[in-house]
């Protein structure tokens, strides 16, 4: 399997769109003026690691019965809810650099999460461009999917 191969099966899924909105309200609501960028990482990363055990709990449960054995149900929980952990690579750079005082706090969380917001877009335009649709619905599709996204990451700040 290519990377391309990967890449359609692990992070053009609803776990990893999920994970990227549900990582990026986290680095949100984490931020303020006395966070510094390593505290920001460690808690949102943290926090995102506690969701993603809870989904695969939650998938281990529903997926074991019948003939499908706990070990079996379990390792496709796995892979199946890895998309929430790979969609927060990316967005979590800038707090790295940050940590190593490459970038300020400040600068890295808002490059964190326009990096997010960019992703949606693509996620978006993926998802669209894999049922051929016309190349406009494509680029409406991602733009579409990147507001909705920084409008729910938007709503958790201002609940946080």
């Amino acid at each position: 399997m290519g990377f391309r191969d990967w890449a359609l099966k692990n992070l053009i899924t609803a776990d990893a769109v999920y994970g990227l909105i549900l990582y990026s309200a986290l680095i949100a609501a984490v931020s303020d003026d006395d966070s510094d960028a390593l505290e920001v990482l460690f808690f949102s990363g943290f926090t995102l690691i506690i969701f993603w055990a809870a989904h695969v709990f939650a998938g281990t449960v529903a997926g074991h019965g019948g003939e499908v054995q706990l070990r079996t149900a379990m390792w496709k929980s796995f892979g199946h809810s890895s998309g929430m952990l790979y969609a927060s690579i990316l967005p979590s750079i800038p707090l790295v650099l940050a940590a190593f005082h490459v970038l300020t706090t400040d600068d890295s969380v808002a490059i964190a999460l326009l990096i997010a917001t960019l992703l949606l877009g693509v996620l978006g335009y993926k998802a669209f461009a894999s049922r051929k649709s016309p190349v406009v619905v494509r680029i409406l599709g991602g733009v579409g999917t990147a507001l909705f996204g920084f409008f729910i990451i938007l709503l958790n700040i201002i609940v946080h």
